[in-house]
């Protein structure tokens, strides 16, 4: 069983799929629509909506004639928490590297000024 996040990340992984889940951003879009721009079959657009329905981030709802895509624009907020939770501790990181660097500066400059005085 893969977890969510997994479904979601290999499922964007492939550039047209990206592709499509921008142009779902703007405004929903059948089959055909969405296989417009791309030089591969609607069977084979149709495969990737699949992999992204999988994922959960998009759905299709029956309107009159038409199967619009939508997107299910939740799923980013389970990708935005996970990035966020390891851009914070990259950044504490890179805090706690700075204040290491800023503490031997400053304990150098102190080495350097006690240089200067024993020297003159």
């Amino acid at each position: 069983m893969v977890d969510p996040l997994s479904q979601v990340f290999a499922a964007l992984a492939d550039p047209t799929r990206r592709d499509m889940v921008a142009r779902l951003a703007r405004a929903d879009a059948t089959v055909n629509e969405l296989a417009e721009p791309y030089d591969v079959s609607v069977q084979a657009v149709s495969k990737h909506l699949k992999v992204l329905e999988g994922a959960g981030l998009v759905s299709r709802t029956k309107e009159a004639q038409r199967r619009p895509v939508h997107l299910e624009a939740q799923v980013f907020d389970l990708m935005t928490k996970w990035i966020e939770k390891y851009q914070r501790e990259a950044e504490e990181r890179y805090q706690r590297l700075d204040d290491v660097l800023d503490q031997m500066n400053g304990t150098n400059q102190d080495h350097t000024n006690q240089g200067k005085g024993q020297a003159s």
